[in-house]
Formats: C-alpha cells, structure tokens, sequence
C-alpha cells in the first residue's frame, strides 16, 4: 500500500481496484473480515476506509449490507489539447460553469514567470467553478496574457468553453504543459467545491502556448479528488497521451 494514515492507504487500494475495473460496477467489496485479514489492520481502521469511499462516492451500503461499487470513472486521452467543455461532451456528460471573476490586475510572480512577463505588468484573470452534471468538479484560475485576456470581455464566460471563444476571435492555442500535484484545500476552495477545508485536492497547473511556442494562459486547476484522476499512457511506438479521468454519472449498479 502506499504511504500515509492505515485508513487512507486502505482506501488508495480500494480505489485503484474500482479505478482499474477489478471492483466492476455494482460488485460487493469484500467483507470487513476479509479486508481486516488480508491487509492485516483493526476492523475500526478497515471502517474508516470504507466510510472514505462511501464519502466520495465511489461505494454505497452499509449498515447491515455489503457495500458495492458505486460507479468507475471512465477516461478521455487527449492527444492535443481539449477544454473541459469539449471533453465533457465528447464523454457524453452535460458540462457547466459559473464565472466567479473576470478582473484585469497585474500579475503575480507564478502566473508572470509562466508567461514570460514583467510581475505586475497587466493580465487578466478568470475564476470559473467548472460543473459536470450540476455538480461541481473543479475550480479553475486562469491568467490570460493582456493581449488575449481583454477578448474574454467581449463574450460571456458562462455560456461554455473560453478556448472555443477564442478561437473563433482567431486566437492560436496549439498545445500546454502540464504539472500535476495535490494540496490542501484552502477556505475558499473548499467552500466552493463543497469538500472539508484542509481535505486534499488533485492540482493541475497548466501553460498554454501557441502553435510557435509563445505563452497565453497560465492555470491554475483544482479538482475533487473524488470525481477526477489523472493518468499517464505510453508505448514504445506512440506518443506520451495524457488523460483526465471523471467518474461517469450515468453508469448505475
């Protein structure tokens, strides 16, 4: 198991089955007896894991029942880059979004050094919750270089994807970089994704770039760890795919 509290490393192995399909949907997780015998902890350790998933979402049952699998979240690769909004589609879920600001102010030191700009020097920011069947998924902080972040003004962030917004105003945004990590959901994070302040969060910070290279957007994405996970596929004779992972909402036990 991996690193960290007995509960949780019990509950990363749960739900690495359920990820990779060794739990299907709807099948019953193996007894307390079993699981405090084949991981070798007390049965309150074995509860507390169970009620983790069962808080995420990922089981259901209890009280006298077997808990069963819930749901396995099912992924998109994507091979160039794809807003949130197209993936969503495209995974036949209903996406949504909700601008909580739209604000030109000089930028930070992160956002600056990804861009390549002077700290300070104007850019635009955008605070969007990002919602995947009415239910939020991930809080997205943008900075938009002032050139192409002024263009946000002209149409409304709400009515679904900014990069296709802008790519019909003839903006080019060709390809990104990504670093992957997690944190601790801080006040406003965890009020706005409805999750425990303090719990972890998956982070994705992301440059995106034209197609000759040059920086646009610097973002800064957080996720519920419950309802997203990011993978890595590669092969000898194929590019390196990266693919973000949601739980899909319409698979039933």
């Amino acid at each position: 198991m991996s690193s960290g509290p007995l509960h949780a490393r019990l509950a990363d192995a749960l739900r690495e089955r359920i990820v990779s399909g060794a739990l299907a949907v709807g099948a019953p997780l193996p007894s307390e007896a079993h699981l405090v015998e084949e991981f070798a902890l007390s049965r309150g350790t074995v509860r507390q894991a169970l009620s983790a998933l069962r808080h995420e979402g990922l089981i259901e049952g209890g009280r006298g029942r077997r808990p069963v699998v819930r749901r396995r979240p099912m992924g998109q690769p994507f091979e160039t880059f794809l807003s949130f909004t197209a993936w969503a589609l495209q995974s036949g879920h209903v996406p949504g979004q909700r601008t909580i600001e739209l604000a030109r102010r000089g930028a930070g030191p992160e956002a600056a050094a990804a861009l390549g700009v002077a700290p300070g020097e104007p850019v635009v920011d955008v605070l969007r919750l990002r919602l995947l069947d009415g239910e939020p998924v991930m809080l997205e902080r943008s900075t938009f270089t002032l050139a192409i972040g002024r263009l946000l003004f002209d149409f409304d962030p709400d009515a679904g994807s900014i990069y296709a917004g802008l790519h019909e105003r003839g903006v080019d945004i060709a390809g990104a970089t990504h670093t992957i990590d997690a944190i601790a959901a801080p006040g406003e994070d965890a009020r706005l994704l409805g999750v425990a302040k303090g719990g972890p969060l998956l982070r994705e910070r992301r440059t995106a770039t034209t197609t000759g290279g040059d920086p646009v957007e610097y973002a800064d994405d957080r996720y519920r760890p419950d309802r997203a996970t990011f993978t890595i596929a590669n092969a000898r004779a194929h590019h390196l795919a990266f693919a973000r992972t949601l739980p899909d909402q319409g698979e039933t036990p």
